[in-house]
């Protein structure tokens, strides 16, 4: 075994430290205080149920739900020789619905084929590495978004899940986004989406401005001041004024749906805010107790939809000439691989 060395040890632990310092103030604080503050300047903290049997068959009867995902990976070395393949998987929960797949590529050696996106990029004069960067996220959100279009379109689902925060899609993909949200708006579908990675830090800038945190800290983001905080099946939904989502037309809540102690967060349409709570009673249902906290449905379409290296390598191998894979793709740390 590969023996660990001293200046490593040092430099994690010098980390420990200072991150210990940083989150002192709020590692001291008891959880009922927590709980009081934010219940007083946040939002109030509710509990949620698991839907009966009956409203679960009501979901069926009425279209199902459709979770979409989307997944990318990358062959190959230093820009510009690598390729990357985008799938986009929407999925209904009702058997007899076929899954929807999206598919892309992209490689900076093929860059023509993608001027359409990079004239949407509104910036003068960006460099490679921002315009590689914002075609990869463009594509990923656009794939998910053409997937949950279709399911829109031909499946007419009630509830659409989309696995990340809806605010990504409108940043990312704002064309595709419109479309789906006219969609959704215009057929009555939920459009829902659940978050794990959350980024937001809603609690801690309120906090700061009302000065509960001394020294302000409003570099805290929520899933730190949540953490632990609430209890199973219980929701903080903030206030309107504390939430910059509502302004982009979103309205969101947070949830502990599961006895893991982290935080998930649920956005919806502002239009359909009056289901927000249905859907967090949704998705506190869908999401089984020893879980994440996300819902098994997207769970399972996120390892459906996944490309592994397997699969890349794999494709790669059958599907391009071998002069080409090895001439444009092959890098020396890739070599090591196969």
């Amino acid at each position: 075994m590969l023996e660990i060395n001293g200046q490593l040890k040092n430099i994690v632990s010098e980390l420990n430290d200072v991150l210990s310092k940083k989150y002192e103030n709020t590692s001291k604080m008891e959880i009922k205080d927590i709980r009081k503050i934010i219940n007083e300047n946040v939002g109030h903290i509710r509990k949620c149920r698991i839907l009966s049997n009956d409203e679960l068959v009501e979901y069926a009867n009425t279209g199902g739900i459709v979770a979409v995902d989307g997944s990318n990976n990358k062959f190959g070395g230093a820009y510009p020789h690598f390729i990357e393949l985008y799938q986009g998987l929407a999925k209904n929960s009702l058997k007899d619905h076929a899954p929807i797949i999206e598919v892309d590529f992209y490689t900076p050696l093929y860059s023509e084929r993608e001027s359409e996106i990079i004239d949407k990029l509104s910036k003068d004069n960006p460099t490679k590495t921002e315009i590689d960067a914002f075609i990869k996220s463009y594509k990923l959100s656009c794939i998910e978004l053409k997937a949950a279009i279709k399911a829109a379109k031909e499946l007419n689902p009630k509830v659409i899940m989309m696995d990340g925060s809806l605010i990504r899609y409108k940043i990312e993909c704002a064309d595709k986004w419109k479309s789906l949200k006219e969609i959704c708006m215009k057929k009555d579908i939920l459009l829902v989406g659940v978050v794990k990675d959350i980024k937001t830090n809603i609690i801690g800038t309120t906090l700061g401005e009302k000065e509960f945190l001394n020294p302000p800290m409003n570099f805290l983001y929520d899933r730190e001041l949540l953490y632990g905080v609430l209890d199973v099946g219980e929701i903080l939904i903030p206030e309107k004024k504390n939430t910059p989502k509502y302004v982009e037309g979103l309205s969101s809540l947070f949830i502990r749906s599961s006895k893991s102690p982290m935080i998930t967060g649920v956005d919806i349409l502002s239009s359909q805010e009056p289901y927000l709570k249905e859907m967090a009673n949704l998705v506190y249902t869908l999401t089984p107790e020893n879980s994440r906290g996300i819902p098994l449905w997207i769970d399972i379409i996120d390892k459906e939809v996944r490309i592994s290296d397997k699969l890349m390598l794999g494709l790669l191998d059958k599907y391009l000439d071998t002069e080409i894979l090895e001439k444009l793709f092959v890098s020396e740390r890739s070599k090591r691989r196969m």
